[in-house]
């Protein structure tokens, strides 16, 4: 987020609005997923983006030390390997899974201990470029339900599980 910008200016209380949207350069994916952990408590998160960026990880690690977040599973596209592998070291270190798809989509799914959910349908990759970006924020258990679903269908049927190969790969050394 940018200095002096507060999120309260695009976004109300998840318990307030069940629905919103906003369209600005001011907000990054990471500040909204920062702002629905502070709402929610202990939470699961599935995220999926086109790429990510060392800039994303490093601030997805602070949010983790700061927020209580049960686990963070990754959907990424095959095209962005590159750029996955260089980061792989970083990325084991705060991302419960990581998977390799046909991925374009931008979603963040949020699921509290206390069965509250968040779901985000975003036009931002998991990096920062302070452009224009627009979210759907919504706390719809019925939207959250049908992405969930898909991501799940996504991850069982379309997915190569990279962390589980990794886990494999250095077994049989």
């Amino acid at each position: 987020m940018k200095r002096g910008v507060k999120i309260e200016n695009y976004l109300q209380p998840l318990d307030d609005k069940e629905t919103q949207a906003y369209l600005t350069n001011e907000l990054q994916v990471a500040d909204v997923l920062e702002w629905i952990l502070e709402q929610l408590g202990p939470s699961r998160v599935w995220q999926t983006s086109f790429s990510i960026s060392e800039e994303f990880v490093r601030r997805l690690y602070f949010i983790q030390k700061q927020q209580n977040l049960l686990e963070y599973n990754l959907i990424l596209d095959h095209k962005a390997t590159n750029k996955t592998i260089k980061l792989w070291p970083f990325i084991c270190q705060v991302v419960s899974k990581t998977y390799l798809a046909d991925n374009h989509s931008k979603l963040l799914l949020v699921e509290s201990e206390k069965g509250e959910v968040a779901a985000v349908v975003t036009s931002q990759n998991l990096t920062r470029g302070n452009r224009q970006e627009c979210a759907f924020v919504s706390s719809d258990l019925a939207i959250f339900r049908t992405l969930f679903a898909q991501v799940q269908s996504l991850i069982k049927n379309h997915s190569i599980p990279l962390h589980d190969l990794y886990r494999q790969r250095i077994a049989a050394n």
